[in-house]
C-alpha cells in the first residue's frame, strides 16, 4: 500500500521560515546562488538558528508522541537540494522528526501543495503565499524578524488568529473599507445570527480544535480581532454554527494588538493587514495572510 498522509494535519514550510538563514540570504538576494549554495555547504554541520516557525513546528510535531500520527511537517522550499542537506541536518540536530522535504532551487514550490496534501503554507516569499491563497490553501507571510516564542508553554501550543480574512471571508471588511464603521456595526448587527462565509484559515481552525479532542494533547487558541461590540455577536455565533470553540476572544475595537498578543504568547499569530502583523510582531511570531481586500 503507498504511504498516505490523510488524516493528518499537514504543514508545509520554507527553510527560512524554520530557520533563521537571515545571514545566508543576504548573499543569495545578491544574486549570487552559487556564492549561496557554496556557503551551505560549508556550513553543513553548523546547524541552523532556529526561525520564527520553529516554536510552532516543535510543538506540532510533538503531538505524534506515542506513534499515532497527528501531524506531518514537510520542507517546501526555494533552496536547493544542497541547502537542503543542511535543513534536514539542523532539523535532526533540534530533535525535529521532519522526513520529507521539496526543494526548487529558485523555483515557486506552491504547486507542490496539492500533491502534499497541505492544509498550512508558510514562507518568507510573499508570491508564494499568494499563489498557495489562490489554490485554497491556507497560507501566510512569515516576518522572518519577528520576535521568537516565548518559552514560557513549553508543553503547551498556543496559537492566536485574526477574523476577518483569516478565519472569516473579508466579505464585513469589504463593508467597513467601502462604507465606514458605522456602516459595518449596522452591517454586522443585522445579521449577529447569519453565520460569516468562512476564510482561509477555518480548515486550520477546525484541525486544530479535533486534536484538542484527545486528553493527552494541550492546544489554547485566541481570537484577536479589531472588531468590538456589537460586532462581536456575529463572531461567536460563526463559531458556535461551526462547532468550534477558542480559548480566548479579544474583541479590540481597534487598539493595537501587539501587547495583548505579548501577554496570550503564542507560538504564532495570523493576521491579513500588515499594520497588525508589524504590531505583533515586536512581541510574537507573526505572519500576514495576505488575501482579501485590506491585505495591501
Amino acid at each position: 500500500m503507498p504511504v498516505t498522509l490523510t488524516g493528518q494535519l499537514v504543514v508545509a514550510i520554507s527553510s527560512r521560515a524554520l530557520f533563521d538563514f537571515e545571514a545566508e540570504n543576504e548573499v543569495f538576494e545578491a544574486g549570487d546562488d552559487r556564492a549561496y549554495m557554496a556557503l551551505q555547504q560549508q556550513h553543513l554541520d553548523v546547524p541552523a538558528p532556529p526561525g520564527v516557525a520553529f516554536s510552532l513546528v516543535k510543538k506540532l510535531l510533538a503531538f505524534n508522541a506515542g506513534g499515532t500520527p497527528r501531524v506531518e511537517v514537510v520542507v517546501l522550499s526555494r533552496n536547493d537540494p544542497i541547502s537542503g542537506m543542511r535543513v534536514f541536518r539542523s532539523a535532526r540536530h533540534y530533535g525535529l522528526p521532519i522526513e520529507r522535504g521539496v526543494f526548487t532551487r529558485g523555483a515557486s514550490p506552491w504547486r507542490y501543495l496539492k500533491p502534499l496534501s497541505a492544509q498550512l503554507f508558510l514562507s518568507t516569499n510573499e508570491a508564494d503565499v499568494r499563489q498557495a491563497l489562490a489554490a485554497g490553501v491556507a497560507a501566510a507571510r512569515v516576518m522572518p524578524l519577528a520576535a521568537r516564542a516565548s518559552a514560557a508553554h513549553p508543553d503547551e501550543l498556543r496559537i492566536a488568529f485574526d477574523g476577518d480574512a483569516v478565519l472569516f471571508s473579508d466579505e464585513a471588511e469589504q463593508v467597513y473599507q467601502r462604507d465606514g464603521l458605522a456602516a459595518f456595526r449596522e452591517h454586522e448587527r443585522a445579521r449577529a445570527s447569519q453565520p460569516l462565509p468562512a476564510g482561509p484559515f477555518k480548515p486550520v481552525l477546525e484541525a486544530l480544535h479535533r486534536l484538542q479532542q484527545s486528553p493527552d494533547l494541550r492546544i489554547r487558541t485566541a481570537l484577536v480581532t479589531a472588531r468590538s461590540a456589537p460586532a462581536h455577536e456575529r463572531a461567536i455565533r460563526t463559531l458556535m454554527d461551526w462547532q468550534i470553540e477558542v480559548d480566548e476572544a479579544m474583541f479590540l475595537g481597534g487598539l493595537a494588538k501587539g501587547e495583548f498578543l505579548r501577554e496570550f504568547e503564542p507560538d504564532f499569530f495570523f493576521d491579513d493587514q500588515v499594520g497588525h502583523v508589524e504590531s505583533a510582531a515586536v512581541h510574537v511570531p507573526a505572519g500576514q495572510v495576505t488575501m482579501g481586500i485590506a491585505a495591501t
